[in-house]
């Protein structure tokens, strides 16, 4: 055959070569895209309980595991005033969680900084579905408080959510959650007083 009309065969890259690396790249990010099931919260139970993530710090959002961001003082402070001036307003009327659990949906659990539920919804049996209202304290995380939580939240129906924005010492107020979005948004700066729409006759200065 001339050399002309013979097939040009390549051969394989070895492994480590540039285009190995390149290939199975392109590989992992489709399979990321198109093989991947999201982690269900039954499932994710049941690593906790085997001790998956005895040394991490995590939540599952969209059947995603997702680490949580370190807290600091002034994320503690925020926490344990607000948690303080809930529980003291609030008892006997509702619950005040704190760092605990919300059932969001079948691949969401996010662990929100605080949450008011209702007392009509039972703790024993599963966590909160539908909160009436969910704080973050956001020090470091807040592009992912205003952005990824607060569609998980409006998806799952809470009907009022806030942030503590820690940086700019200002309570970002998200409300009339519709299609995973907040039509109303407010913010509260230094001095001003907030309402929960649940409970209009608690006040957090």
């Amino acid at each position: 055959v001339p050399p002309a009309l013979r097939p040009q065969l390549t051969p394989p890259p070895r492994r480590g070569s540039l285009g190995a690396t390149l290939t199975e790249v392109s590989d992992l990010q489709a399979i990321i895209v198109e093989g991947i099931r999201p982690l269900r919260r039954k499932e994710y139970h049941q690593l906790a309980e085997l001790g998956a993530f005895e040394d991490e710090e995590v939540e599952l959002l969209y059947g995603v595991l997702v680490p949580m961001s370190p807290i600091g003082p002034p994320h503690c402070g925020a926490v344990e005033r607000l948690n303080e001036l809930f529980v003291t307003q609030l008892a006997g009327k509702a619950r005040v969680r704190v760092q605990m659990p919300v059932a969001a949906s079948d691949e969401s659990e996010p662990e929100p900084d605080l949450v008011i539920a209702s007392r009509d919804e039972d703790a024993f049996l599963d966590h909160p579905a539908r909160p009436l209202l969910v704080v973050e304290v956001a020090e470091t995380s807040l592009s992912k408080d205003r952005g990824v939580k607060a569609r998980l939240y409006a998806e799952c129906g809470v009907p009022e959510y806030w942030i503590v924005n820690v940086g700019q010492r200002v309570l970002e107020l998200y409300s009339q959650p519709v299609a995973g979005d907040y039509q109303s948004t407010r913010v509260l700066g230094p001095g001003e007083i907030a309402r929960p729409e649940a409970f209009p006759e608690v006040e957090v200065p």
